[in-house]
């Protein structure tokens, strides 16, 4: 299986006109080689351009913290600071700094606005629509995660409606760089920060890519994740699932035992969970989801058998599970997270009947193990309801690429409005993109893409 990652912690699950381009810098201050084709963009190299750095610091609220030295030809990559109001709301409330990256490559080129949903990628990885479309990318850090942490000591400003505020502002902010055509795109919880900055400003930018994204709609029904669980992949598939949860938890002491020493060794803790027990079946009951959130065919052969020692058992449940991810160290840095799901978001739930004898701690796996018990969890049942209807009825220009095999996805957008679809890559799990679509699916939605960038077609 492959190595955890950010975009596949996931489980769970815009109103004003485009703003002038009147103050946009002179793309010749910011060019210095015409243009190149889409694709051919990232293989062709530009002369330095000394007039962006200083167009950067000119923008008003911006620090440039640092060039770094590794983009690919034909690309600066530069790490921002954004001071954003911590409530758009209330001037009064103060500000944060955000964080940003961008790769540059020529103000008349497109610009892809990326949405992580969690902190942001250091790394100069550019999105398929930025390959797509040899165009510059900024890369907005989602508000409280990373760097980009306001001082309030809760979470009180952590909201769908806080965050697309932060994107608009972003976008009205750098098209005085870029004033050409915007697409927007993110996966996963960034995939959902991109649609709910559309609903919010739904003229910003000229399109939107979204993979991957849950849309809990009704927290109250889970009953389409309980099904796709309960359907996907073969019966031995599943059932072999089953055996290894039933077994990891039969050798619970010494499995306990093992995560306890392997925390202390790394100086880690379970005080946010409450307990490596407690974190251990919380890994449990988590692992099918996520095996098949990142899992393929060929890793249903490595399902630990009934003969499996408790060493196979654990190393398992550590690649699949991410045992590391309950433990104080890496789960303080997801309390937004779980914050957002346990407030805004929304949560699926988990087969537990074929473990009902084994479990412990009833309600273990919910947001709220993972939230300090003195910041409040109050569910907002308007949210996400008001998100769907948004897409079926009125969203345009949107377009959403699913892999059939992945459970995040089980209650997902289905688009209705102008200009939008949904297409489903055969096969493909979480990590689903452009390229793992059919061929009349895959050139339909760079064609989508191009045209919505006022490009020519492919």
């Amino acid at each position: 299986m492959t190595a955890w990652t950010r975009r596949r912690l996931l489980t769970s699950a815009a109103a004003t006109a485009l703003p002038a381009a009147a103050t946009a810098l002179p793309a010749a201050g910011l060019t210095t080689a015409a243009a190149p084709p889409a694709r051919a963009a990232a293989a062709t190299a530009r002369p330095a351009e000394a007039d962006v750095a200083d167009a950067l610091r000119a923008l008003p609220g911006v620090r440039l913290i640092e060039e770094r030295q590794d983009a690919e030809p034909g690309y600066r990559h530069f790490v921002l600071g954004l001071r954003q109001p911590v409530d758009h709301t209330n001037p009064a409330a103060g500000t944060f700094e955000q964080r940003l990256t961008l790769l540059h490559t020529a103000a008349d080129r497109p610009t892809v606005l990326f949405s992580t949903g969690y902190q942001a990628v250091l790394t100069p990885r550019r999105t398929e629509a930025a390959v797509l479309l040899g165009a510059n990318q900024l890369q907005v850090e989602h508000r409280y995660f990373g760097a980009s942490r306001p001082a309030d000591p809760g979470y009180a400003h952590l909201t769908i409606r806080q965050a697309a505020d932060d994107h608009h502002r972003v976008v009205r902010l750098f098209r005085r760089l870029y004033p050409g055509a915007w697409i927007s795109t993110g996966g996963s919880k960034g995939g959902m920060a991109s649609v709910y900055h559309r609903r919010f400003h739904p003229h910003d930018v000229n399109g939107t890519l979204v993979y991957s994204a849950p849309n809990n709609a009704d927290d109250r029904d889970d009953s389409a994740y309980l099904r796709f669980l309960e359907t996907v992949g073969t019966p031995a598939a599943r059932e072999a699932l089953k055996a290894a949860q039933r077994a990891i938890l039969l050798r619970r002491a010494g499995l306990v035992a093992r995560y306890e020493a392997w925390a202390a060794a790394s100086g880690d803790t379970f005080r946010l969970v409450g307990g490596a027990d407690r974190a251990l079946e919380i890994a449990v009951l988590r692992a099918p989801f996520m095996f098949w959130q990142r899992g393929t065919p060929a890793d249903i052969a490595a399902i630990p058998g009934p003969g499996a020692t408790p060493d196979e058992l654990y190393t398992w449940l550590d690649d699949t599970a991410g045992l590391a991810l309950y433990a104080d160290t890496t789960a303080r840095n997801y309390i937004p997270y779980w914050y957002q799901i346990g407030t805004q978001l929304g949560y699926g739930s988990l087969p537990t009947a074929h473990l009902a004898d084994l479990l412990r701690h009833p309600g273990a796996a919910e947001p709220r193990s993972f939230v300090p018990r003195d910041v409040p969890l109050r569910f907002d049942r308007a949210a996400m309801p008001d998100i769907d209807r948004w897409v079926r009825r009125r969203g345009s220009r949107l377009l959403f690429v699913n892999g059939t095999q992945d459970p995040a996805v089980a209650e997902h957008f289905r688009p209705g409005g102008p200009d939008s679809r949904l297409l489903w890559a055969p096969g493909a799990n979480h990590g689903a993109d452009i390229a793992d679509l059919s061929p009349a699916d895959r050139a339909s939605a760079e064609d989508t893409l191009v045209r919505w960038a006022g490009q020519e077609p492919l």
